[in-house]
């Protein structure tokens, strides 16, 4: 597995040119919608005898509309012809509504902005699903949360660089907006002309025959969202990000003026500051991970957005009794650092909690309905999205102030994550892997790429430590069934654990022939279901550091299902806290905190060669002399 970075994705023509299509269909859809909503306030536009904060909500309800009406037709068309070639025509599409757009801009015509607002929408609605199953046809496996990460980051930098021409853009020229037409017109081309160098990505179900009703295609494509559980749920766990990060920013406004005592300027900082936190947070997550989709990274996003959408509260509970008007003042005012760091680290850790869930949808779901699924995940996602604005309405008409809005969030999050990870715990058990392996361990794994990415195979590994299933299930990228002694097993409050993890409880002969026969049943279903299985075949911890002898029990498993052997050595352990250096008990104090662990993974062994003493000899060649 290549350790490269993720940005050096972006030298790649299978990533590069999508990347600029993908930004710059972002920034221009920002610098419409933030100079539509710039001039319609500051010059005091009506349409059909509304006002600017009615149309302002009017223009939000324009544009997600088409995701309820269109995506499950979008989702057809992205899986059904070739991608490169439907992006081109989607650009297309977006030139001349631009140029529709710079028209109306000029003449004052502003019904016809709204139209073309509701169309953006539409062009909007196709890109979706094509953008997020682009991915996984041109990124290999350990490539997509990079991949993810960057097109989240590259899309929130577009909404900050978007909000600013846009506003510049008005302000140049208020009178006749040739500026912002220009600006339109200019970067719709540019996003056309870098469509042209994505590659040919073929269509994955050429023979799908379009279902033009809506209503019951939206139904069949949930319908496959909801055949892999753990897809689905991701698709609850993304909506619920867009409902918090809805609900959050869409107050970012009123929070302004009503509790900040500020202006249209200080509103625009606290977006940015959001948007460069979930850029921030985005392209933290390959490093977090280590080129692998970490579902652990999911309970520590959401732990993080509890914690400061509810500190926003304590910031500043009640309104500032003095005005502000620049950037400057709002700085040099006590409290404001403090707000913006705290909308920096929700964004920050949204993109934590959310690159992990596309990435996983990409990864998990069928190919041949990926772009479908995705589909039903933007139908999904605008549901979510009405509902935020939808509770907002209610709960500030009940009484509640912004800041006590902020701390409602912050506690609704809590409990519909606790909710989700019961209904997954994978992600919970993710989660606890990652916390303590990363806290504990500096880990350096070579030769992930010998474990295969689909079927059955059962690891073999050395027992240096108790944590060293952690260290395992930490590096590698699928789930794996540990077999474990039953003592262990039976530990107090970490049974729930185990028993979450689907952990093998295995005894000897002398101490339970009957769990022993079990044991190796429940191996082979596992073998048969697909699944990975690591076993340690000495049979122990070791109490000197050395690799001792294996036991016969891999040849048993073999014997019932011929399946590849992957053979692992770890090294590093010895002498830490949870190994058995100084005796039986762990040490009184830490050892070799922070120590690096090397996880060294060899080629896959044929069944036929996997005898428990060739094995052996493979894992005490693939650790060397170091303990």
């Amino acid at each position: 597995m290549s350790e490269a970075s993720q940005f050096s994705l972006l030298k790649e023509r299978r990533f590069a040119p999508f990347f600029a299509t993908q930004f710059l269909g972002a920034f221009n859809d920002n610098i419409f919608r933030n100079g539509l909503i710039i001039v319609i306030t500051f010059q005091g536009v009506k349409v059909l005898g509304l006002d600017a904060s009615e149309l302002a909500n009017v223009a939000g309800a324009l544009f997600i509309l088409p995701f309820f009406l269109f995506s499950a037709t979008s989702g057809q068309l992205a899986d059904k012809y070739e991608k490169s070639r439907l992006i081109r025509i989607i650009k297309s599409i977006e030139i001349c509504l631009m140029l529709l757009a710079a028209f109306a801009f000029m003449s004052h015509s502003y019904t016809v902005l709204f139209v073309v607002l509701f169309l953006m929408g539409c062009q909007s609605t196709l890109f979706g699903p094509v953008k997020y199953a682009y991915l996984p046809q041109q990124l290999a496996t350990h490539e997509l949360v990079g991949g993810n990460a960057l097109v989240e980051s590259g899309t929130y930098l577009a909404i900050i660089f978007g909000l600013v021409v846009g506003g510049v853009s008005v302000a140049i020229d208020p009178g006749n907006q040739y500026a912002l037409s220009s600006c339109l017109i200019g970067v719709a081309t540019l996003g056309y002309l870098a469509s042209w160098r994505i590659p040919e990505t073929r269509a994955v179900d050429p023979e799908l025959r379009i279902n033009w009703n809506a209503w019951t295609e939206t139904w069949r494509i949930i319908g496959f969202a909801r055949e892999d559980r753990s897809v689905f749920l991701s698709i609850l766990g993304i909506s619920w990000f867009w409902f918090f990060g809805s609900a959050m920013t869409l107050q970012i406004p009123a929070y302004t003026l009503d509790i900040l005592n500020g202006n249209e300027e200080i509103t625009t900082i606290l977006l940015v500051a959001f948007a460069v936190g979930v850029g921030i947070g985005s392209l933290l997550c390959e490093r977090l991970s280590r080129h692998r989709i970490e579902l652990g990274l999911v309970p520590f996003g959401s732990v993080g957005l509890s914690i400061f959408a509810i500190d926003l509260y304590f910031a500043q509970p009640t309104m500032h009794i003095s005005v502000v008007t620049t950037f400057g003042d709002f700085i040099a005012r006590p409290g404001s650092v403090r707000i913006l760091m705290d909308l920096a680290m929700l964004g920050a850790f949204g993109g934590l909690y959310s690159v992990p869930l596309y990435a996983m949808i990409q990864e998990r779901a069928k190919r041949q309905h990926l772009s479908r699924i995705i589909a039903a995940n933007n139908i999904i996602n605008s549901i979510f999205i009405v509902g935020a604005a939808v509770l907002a309405l209610a709960i500030l008409n009940f009484g509640f102030s912004i800041p006590e809005f902020f701390v409602v969030l912050g506690i609704l999050n809590a409990a519909v994550a606790i909710y989700i990870y019961t209904l997954l715990p994978e992600f919970l058990i993710r989660f606890l892997t990652w916390l303590i392996v990363s806290l504990l361990y500096r880990i350096r794994a070579t030769g992930l790429d010998n474990i295969p990415d689909t079927g059955p195979a059962v690891l073999v590994c050395n027992h240096v430590s108790y944590v060293d299933a952690l260290v395992i299930g930490g590096s590698v990228r699928r789930p794996v069934r540990f077999v474990m002694w039953y003592k262990i097993f039976k530990i107090p409050l970490l049974k729930f654990l185990f028993q979450t993890a689907k952990a093998i409880p295995i005894a000897s002969a002398k101490e339970d022939e009957r769990l022993l026969n079990e044991a190796f049943d429940r191996v082979d279903a596992e073998l048969e279901a697909g699944n990975l299985v690591c076993i340690f075949p000495e049979g122990a911890i070791t109490r000197d550091g050395a690799v001792h002898s294996f036991r016969p029990g891999i040849e048993r498993i073999l014997e019932r299902r011929q399946v590849p052997v992957v053979p692992i050595s770890l090294s590093g352990m010895w002498g830490s806290w949870f190994s058995r250096h100084s005796g039986e008990r762990l040490r009184r104090l830490p050892g070799k905190l922070f120590a690096r662990i090397d996880v060294r993974v060899g080629e896959a062994v044929k069944p036929i060669d996997a005898s428990a003493k060739n094995l052996e000899l493979l894992v005490r060649t693939l650790r060397g002399q170091t303990r």
